[in-house]
């Protein structure tokens, strides 16, 4: 009976075979990767995320529940606002990038498992390197498939003290968030005391200049009916009602004016667009001939250098770039690694298939050595850009402390001058109208008495909020912080608007 001979694949073809079939997958991987072409979005796609977005723009927001007060607009602000919102967000990354940074001075804790297997045994055979003749049979120390696995724990001095001083700097970013936070909430509510004022100005004002539209309706039907009855000669009732269209545009203009200042306060408090027919504003005392100025001012510009957060934020930039000059010399110093671990291997051969591990490396970069006088002018130089912009800035907030002092000298002049014209104004008008009454004066007089009443209203109402707006500006120059410490999302905008009050009312105090 004639033995079955076993066809082996000759090594050399088996290889081929390798090869050619790792080739292939090359090429696929190539042509698919290059086949890649850019895929614009959809229309759904667009429209979901418009979507989306309309849909968490006004998300948990406390709906309006009566007349809005000026510390419950700028709370709302504060708390709804988009741009105060993503400052908050900003500090509030800088806070985990900082506790992220705590876990890079930790040791590294690394756990390993593997599976080597082949189809034979690994072997060897031993050579005498005086006779060059083969000493040992062929033998092998380990079996065909082998699992092991380890859990060392290593630490690199070097890389921890980098760690600790990127971390100080982390803490320093916090600080720099918190800061801009502070600017932005600071230029939010100067925006807000503007629209609103100006928004109050317009309930004040609206009542009048709605009846006074009226007024001048019925007087331009008079007037029409003048002219076609032809009672007096064409030019006298064509004159009064080129008059009175003059008025209407006036007063429409008022009109636009006034309610786009609503509009502004609506879009600064973040609410919905097509809502603001729904804020009701308080309308307060005027309170600008009240407002003390400030008698010492060394001790407002004392105040503003030490308080401004633009030059807080340049400190702290300072202190990142001295703890930048310490990371470039730890960087010259050799690197020790310490590694102490236990490991696991099933090859039967070892003697020991439990054991444990430890060693100490050292290595040192010499081309850190002559990097670092390069890198050490750089810092130098940004320090040195930090120090002029902190002089500029300086200067600056010096020449912002009195130029906000003299507005609101100016302002609150503006006010009593504003006022006294008024009141003046208010009594003439008046007595026009019982003269009117009394058939002593024409209705076009009358009329002409009461656009300038409205007229001087609502300049007493502007230069008020140009005084509310100097005082807020001052606060601002001076670094005054009227936010709460702990300002928090979750706050609710009753809450924040008792403090808003409070800690204004202080800062008046402080000032005056």
């Amino acid at each position: 009976m004639r033995g079955t001979v076993e066809k082996h694949t000759p090594p050399t073809q088996h290889r081929r075979a390798m090869f050619r079939l790792l080739l292939g997958c090359l090429v696929i991987i190539v042509v698919h990767g290059c086949a890649l072409k850019p895929i614009p979005l959809t229309t759904d796609e667009i429209q979901a995320r418009v979507s989306a977005d309309r849909a968490v723009l006004t998300k948990e927001q406390e709906p309006l529940n009566g007349p809005v007060d000026l510390y419950e607009a700028i709370a709302r602000a504060l708390k709804y606002n988009l741009d105060a919102r993503v400052e908050l967000m900003h500090k509030m990354l800088a806070q985990t990038q900082l506790d992220l940074s705590h876990y890079a001075m930790l040791p590294r804790l690394a756990a390993n498992a593997g599976f080597d297997g082949r189809n034979n045994f690994p072997g060897g055979v031993a050579q005498s390197l005086l006779t060059g003749r083969q000493v040992l049979e062929p033998f092998t120390s380990a079996e065909k498939n082998i699992f092991s696995a380890d859990l060392s724990l290593s630490w690199n001095v070097l890389d921890f003290g980098l760690s600790y001083i990127r971390a100080k700097q982390a803490a320093d970013d916090v600080l720099i968030a918190e800061e801009e936070r502070r600017r932005v909430a600071n230029r939010v509510m100067q925006d807000v005391r503007i629209a609103y004022w100006r928004a109050v100005s317009a309930e004040r004002i609206l009542p009048s200049l709605k009846q006074l539209d009226e007024w001048v309706k019925r007087a331009l039907d008079k007037a029409q009916a003048v002219h076609d009855e032809r009672l007096n000669a064409p030019l006298v009732p064509l004159q009064y009602k080129l008059d009175l269209l003059n008025t209407q545009r006036y007063i429409q203009q008022l009109f636009r004016d006034l309610n786009i200042a609503k509009l502004q306060l609506a879009a600064l408090i973040n609410l919905p667009p097509g809502q603001e027919h729904d804020l009701i504003l308080m309308v307060p005392e005027r309170e600008g001939q009240t407002i003390e100025l400030p008698s010492n001012m060394e001790i407002l510009e004392d105040q503003a250098l030490q308080a401004r957060p633009e030059l807080r934020m340049i400190d702290y930039r300072r202190r990142i770039n001295a703890h930048e000059t310490k990371a470039a010399i730890l960087e010259m110093l050799p690197s020790l690694n310490l590694q102490v671990g236990g490991n696991y291997s099933s090859n039967s051969f070892l003697f020991n298939n439990h054991w444990a591990a430890y060693a100490a490396r050292t290595s040192w970069n010499l081309l850190n050595l002559l990097r670092y006088p390069a890198r050490a002018k750089t810092i130098e130089a940004q320090d040195k850009v930090l120090h002029a912009q902190n002089l500029a800035l300086t200067m600056a907030v010096l020449s912002q402390v009195h130029v906000s002092v003299a507005q609101m000298a100016h302002a609150k002049k503006e006010v009593s001058t504003a006022a006294l014209y008024y009141d003046t104004q208010s009594k003439i008008a008046e007595h026009m109208r019982l003269a009117w009454r009394s058939s002593k004066l024409s209705e076009q007089t009358v009329l002409r008495e009461q656009v300038v009443q409205v007229a001087a209203q609502l300049r007493y109402d502007a230069v008020e909020a140009e005084a509310q707006t100097a005082w807020a500006a001052l606060l601002a120059a001076i670094g005054e912080d009227i936010l709460p410490n702990d300002l928090k999302q979750e706050q609710n905008v009753s809450d924040l608007a008792r403090q808003l009050r409070v800690r204004w009312l202080k800062s008046k105090e402080l000032l005056q």
